[in-house]
């Protein structure tokens, strides 16, 4: 059974939240505090965090940026929950090393679907076979999740490198956003286009120089191009 900590302050929300996820086959644990909660995470190893932005004792950007610098817990997937929808606070929230990321009010439904969209991913990743891509003078490590741009290491979040792999294994072909969005997020349904844009950008970023083989191609998507 999978286990999903929620750390929300929002007492009522985070029982909601956890009775909805119990009713899907998931166990449980609600942390009111962002410190505790990160305590937490280091004791029991969770698969999933649903995190809150705003809360007591630890900001959710701060446990976020914590938990991917420790390699304890540097794997477990994050979905960030805010009551902000600003573009600025997703971009934090990417920055930060967040997978996902849901805007206050949201349904239960919702919540659900992107918990386990985002847990098939992570279980397909883990499922990867090891092997080494090339790409210009991008490297990709699929067995250590890592990733070279002109033989400089670079430190990508996994959503990053989940959405860097999938155009390099399908390079030359043009991939909608909502092509993307189903097969790097998982979303079986139409999702918000600016999750996808926001993460070319900051991997373009990253990536350097090298990173300009990543195509815009105007008012569809995106594309690997040697």
């Amino acid at each position: 059974m999978n286990n999903v900590l929620i750390i929300e302050d929002e007492k009522d929300l985070a029982d909601l939240l956890a009775f909805n996820l119990e009713k899907e086959g998931f166990a449980t644990t609600c942390i009111h505090d962002g410190k505790l909660g990160l305590d937490q995470a280091n004791a029991d190893l969770p698969d999933l965090i649903l995190l809150d932005l705003m809360l007591p004792g630890l900001l959710g950007t701060d446990v976020c940026k914590v938990l991917r610098k420790t390699p304890r817990t540097a794997h477990i997937p994050v979905i960030m929950i805010t009551a902000k929808g600003d573009e600025i606070d997703r971009v934090v929230g990417f920055e930060v090393g967040a997978d996902d990321y849901i805007v206050k009010p949201f349904s239960m439904r919702e919540v659900t679907l992107r918990v386990k969209a985002v847990m098939r991913r992570f279980e397909h990743e883990e499922q990867l076979p090891p092997k080494l891509l090339c790409i210009g003078d991008i490297a990709i490590d699929t067995q250590r999740h890592t990733v070279k741009s002109s033989g400089a290491d670079i430190d990508l979040t996994s959503t990053e490198f989940k959405l860097l792999l999938y155009l390099v294994e399908n390079k030359e072909c043009v991939q909608s956003r909502d092509q993307l969005l189903q097969n790097v997020w998982s979303y079986n349904h139409t999702g918000d286009s600016r999750t996808v844009d926001t993460h070319v950008t900051r991997l373009r970023g990253k990536l350097g120089a090298p990173g300009d083989i990543i195509k815009t191609i105007r008012g569809f998507g995106y594309m690997i191009e040697e």
